[in-house]
C-alpha cells in the first residue's frame, strides 16, 4: 500500500484542522502538504503582542454552548487555557446615547415590543405589539433579506437599531445583504413550520435558557490553539505560495506548484475556490464566485488602567450614527483574564460590506478615528499606551438571501468527486466552531475517498 500525499491548500482554521485530522486519519507516514499564500497560518485568527501581553486582533471568541472547539482543546491538551467572560452586558449607542442590548431576542428581532422598550420609539413598539394580527406572508421554497422580514413586519427602526449591530458584528455586513435562511436558519425553520406571525416565529426559535455561558475564548489567544495544529498535523507547510492549475489526471490530482497528490482540500475564501475550481469543476466554480466577502479592520488600544470605561463588555454601534467605527470591545471588561492586566484593552472595529473605504486609511487616521468615536461614545478620551491595526481584506462571506441554495447547488457539484473536498466558512457557518467543523468533515470526506 502506497503512501498517501495529500494537499490541504489554506492555512487558516479551517485548513489547519483539516490536516490535523488528515495526519490521524492516514497516520505519521502520510505526506501532508499544507500550502498557504501569506506569510503565516491562522488566516482570520491572529494573536499579537500588545503591551506586554497576547491580544486577538481577528476572531476573538467562540460560541461556548457549541461543542467543536471546547473537544478541540481537549485533545490537543489545552482545556486550561478555557476562559469564560465575566458576565459583563454589551450596549448599543443608538440615537446618540447608550442603551442596554436588548434581551431576549433572536440575532436582535424581537419576539415582543416589552423586549426593545428604550431602543426604539414608541410608534416602533405600537408596531412590533400590532404585528400578530398582521396576515404573515412567507415563501416556504424561497428566502429573502432579514431587512426586508423584520422592516416589513416591525419598521425600519427596528432593523437599524437592533438588527444591523448584532448582524454586523458577526458578518461585517447589514441585514439588507443577510439572508433569513443562512443567518437566522432557527427562524426559518419556525416560519417553515407555519409560525403565524414573526413575533411567533422568534418565540419559538429563541433557544432553551441555559446556565452555560455563551461565548468562550483562549487565555493566551487563538495562536495557542493554532500553533498545537500545525504541532500536531505534522504538515509540510509552503508559506507565501500561490496554488494554480488544479486538475484531474487518471486517479490523481495535480496542482502547482507541488504536482501530483492523492487528494485535495480547498480551505479557501470563496473567490479563490471558484479560480482554482474554474478548470476542472466549472460549475461549482460558478456557485462559489456568487460568495462575495466583506473587508474590515480592527485597532486594538492599550488605554490606562484608570480609563474610565463602562462595565459592559462591548459597545455596538447602530445604522445611521455619526460615526466610523461600528463596534468596542471592551476587552478589559469582558473577559477576567484580561481585567488582570495593567491596562484597559479597548478593541474598535470598522467597515461592512459594501463600504469598506476606511480599510485603507493610514493606521495614525484608523488610531485617531477609534479614539474620537470612543470618546463620544464613552467619554473616555485617554492616550493609548500601545495600538496595533489589523486589516482584514475579504474576512467574511456574506450569507445573501439564497446563499443556502448556492452552498447546496455547489456541494452537489462537488460531493462524488474522488480526492477532493472543499471547507470553510463560505459554506455553512462563519465562526470559529462552524470552521473547525467543516474541516473536519472535509478531511473525513477526503479520508474515505483516498485509497492507503
Amino acid at each position: 500500500m502506497s503512501v498517501p500525499v495529500v494537499a490541504v491548500v489554506g492555512g487558516g482554521i479551517t485548513g489547519l484542522v483539516a490536516a490535523y485530522r488528515l495526519r490521524a486519519a492516514f497516520g505519521p507516514d502520510a505526506r501532508i502538504v499544507l500550502l498557504e499564500r501569506s506569510d503565516r497560518l491562522g488566516g482570520k485568527l491572529r494573536t499579537v503582542l500588545l503591551a506586554g501581553g497576547p491580544v486577538d486582533v481577528g476572531a476573538e471568541a467562540f460560541i461556548g454552548r457549541r461543542p467543536e472547539v471546547p473537544a478541540l482543546l481537549d485533545e490537543l491538551g489545552l482545556t486550561d487555557q478555557l476562559v469564560h467572560p465575566t458576565g459583563a452586558r454589551p450596549l448599543v449607542y443608538a440615537g446618540a446615547a447608550l442603551h442596554p442590548l436588548p434581551a431576549g431576542t433572536l440575532m436582535g428581532i424581537p419576539a415582543g415590543a416589552r423586549a426593545l422598550d428604550g431602543l426604539v420609539d414608541d410608534d416602533a413598539l405600537a408596531r412590533i405589539a400590532r404585528e400578530p394580527e398582521i396576515l404573515l406572508d412567507w415563501d416556504s421554497d424561497g428566502d429573502m433579506s432579514v431587512a426586508q422580514l423584520v422592516g416589513s413586519r416591525f419598521g425600519e427602526q427596528v432593523v437599524r437599531r437592533s438588527v444591523d449591530p448584532l448582524l454586523g458584528g458577526v458578518y461585517s455586513g447589514l441585514s439588507d445583504t443577510a439572508g433569513v435562511r443562512a443567518t437566522v436558519p432557527a427562524l426559518a425553520r419556525a416560519l417553515d413550520e407555519g409560525a403565524a406571525s414573526l413575533t411567533e416565529a422568534v418565540a419559538r426559535a429563541l433557544p432553551v435558557p441555559s446556565d452555560k455561558p455563551v461565548f468562550g475564548t483562549l487565555r493566551g489567544g487563538y495562536g495557542v490553539l493554532l500553533d498545537a495544529l500545525e504541532q500536531a498535523a505534522g504538515a509540510e507547510i509552503h508559506y507565501g505560495t500561490t496554488v494554480s492549475n488544479l486538475r484531474r489526471i487518471s486517479n490523481c490530482w495535480s496542482l502547482d506548484p507541488i504536482g501530483e497528490v492523492d487528494g485535495v482540500v480547498l480551505a479557501v475564501p470563496a473567490p479563490e475556490a471558484a479560480a482554482l475550481l474554474a478548470g476542472s469543476v466549472p460549475a461549482a466554480a460558478a456557485h462559489a464566485a456568487e460568495i462575495p466577502l466583506a473587508s474590515s479592520v480592527t485597532v486594538s488600544l492599550a488605554l490606562p488602567s484608570k480609563a474610565a470605561l463602562p462595565q459592559n463588555s462591548g459597545i455596538l454601534v447602530a445604522t445611521g450614527e455619526e460615526l466610523s467605527a461600528k463596534a468596542f470591545t471592551l476587552s478589559g471588561r469582558k473577559w477576567p483574564h484580561l481585567a488582570e492586566r495593567d491596562v484597559a484593552l479597548v478593541r474598535a472595529s470598522f467597515g461592512r460590506f459594501g463600504d469598506d473605504r476606511l480599510v485603507d486609511a493610514p493606521d495614525e487616521q484608523l488610531i485617531t478615528l477609534a479614539r474620537a468615536d470612543l470618546a463620544t461614545v464613552t467619554g473616555v478620551a485617554d492616550e493609548p499606551a500601545a495600538a496595533f491595526v489589523q486589516r482584514w481584506y475579504g474576512g467574511l462571506p456574506q450569507y445573501r438571501a439564497g446563499h443556502t441554495e448556492i452552498v447546496a447547488a455547489f456541494e452537489r457539484e462537488i460531493d462524488g468527486i474522488d480526492g477532493l473536498a472543499v471547507a470553510g466558512a463560505m459554506l455553512h457557518g462563519v465562526g470559529v466552531p462552524a470552521c473547525v467543523e467543516s474541516g473536519t468533515k472535509a478531511a473525513a470526506r477526503l479520508a474515505a475517498r483516498v485509497a492507503g
